[in-house]
């Protein structure tokens, strides 16, 4: 389980360090995206743990991934490119 967590965790903390490189512009502060990325990856590694028991590393895994670019995604903020009319002009 220290394995799974480990892994987890440095998956989590590459998701959201690659996230700031590429969307820096969308995303708040970038030591919020680093913790938010981490702590979704550990989550999701707990939940698979939790419902799939030991020996499915790559499957735990997985989840940790999935939850961790999910959280990541609750941070992005609107582009700025898109303009709507006001039903008033």
């Amino acid at each position: 389980m220290l394995l799974e967590a480990l892994s987890s965790a440095i998956l989590g903390l590459a998701l959201s360090w690659a996230a700031t490189h590429r969307l820096a512009h969308r995303l708040p502060a970038r030591p919020l995206v680093l913790s938010t990325g981490v702590a979704g990856a550990l989550f999701g590694a707990f939940v698979m743990h939790s419902a799939l028991d030991a020996g499915h590393l790559l499957v735990v895994l997985l989840g940790a991934v999935i939850v961790s670019v999910a959280s990541l995604s609750l941070l992005l903020r609107p582009s700025g490119r898109l303009r709507r009319r006001s039903a008033t002009a």
